[in-house]
């Protein structure tokens, strides 16, 4: 029998963010109708993980519905699977960096009608965290999306714990001479951070990645790249390109 795929999201206030992650899974059962795909929230929404968690038996891949290594990766995801010590689990890496996000970011920005053009820029807006891992993440995303824009600058912005915040990302560009600037939600899902620095868009603010098709593929991905691991070994510090 196939692992559990818990797919693990941080949870939010934002009521939008419960239906977008149940979104998301049932793309993710499109793509693997007989997988048993279920969800957990380390906070702020139900069901909880360890709730999750316990309601399983047998083994269970836990998928962090995150972006970057970081807190919740190193040390949430792995104290959870240490608890349900009923179950042989694995903790998959963070979906990012990947290309598959790449993707889901480039066209989340062609849906707000933006086109990469001379003057054009990108803010590529994050949670942000004090990890160091976590903001080298972001980087590598941005780097890798500024080639998918066939090199149009890319710069990291943080909603908080990070430097710089997304209007004074927008304000250094636009003194660069970049006068056709747009935000790259790089949020898996709405939420008060993805609403705060999408207002400091000057031109078109791009939807977080969401249900997007590709984020289904590279949840799948995450998982399967984990079952290949040994039971019970958790590496979410290994980020696969």
């Amino acid at each position: 029998m196939q692992p559990t795929l818990v797919a693990v999201a941080h949870g939010s206030r934002d009521p939008r963010a419960l239906h977008t992650a149940l979104a998301l899974l049932d793309r993710v059962r499109e793509l693997r109708p007989r997988l048993d795909v279920r969800l957990g929230h380390i906070e702020l929404n139900e069901p909880l993980l360890d709730d999750t968690l316990d309601g399983l038996s047998g083994s269970a891949v836990l998928v962090p519905l995150l972006l970057g290594r970081g807190y919740h990766v190193k040390r949430d995801l792995p104290a959870a699977a240490a608890r349900a010590g009923h179950l042989l689990t694995r903790v998959a890496a963070p979906l990012g960096p990947h290309p598959l996000l790449v993707e889901a970011l480039y066209e989340r920005l062609l849906e707000t009608g933006w086109t990469p053009a001379p003057g054009s820029a990108v803010v590529l807006a994050a949670a942000g965290s004090r990890d160091p891992d976590s903001a080298a993440d972001t980087r590598r995303t941005a780097a890798q999306l500024s080639e998918r824009l066939g090199g149009t600058p890319v710069t990291c912005a943080y909603a908080s714990a990070a430097a710089p915040a997304a209007p004074e990302a927008v304000r250094a560009l636009a003194a660069r001479g970049h006068h056709r600037i747009a935000v790259a939600s790089y949020f898996a899902a709405p939420g008060r951070f993805a609403t705060q620095t999408a207002a400091a868009a000057p031109g078109p603010a791009a939807a977080p990645l969401g249900d997007h098709p590709a984020l289904a593929r590279l949840l799948l991905h995450r998982y399967d790249e984990a079952r290949r691991l040994p039971l019970g070994l958790a590496r979410p510090e290994l980020v696969s390109a």
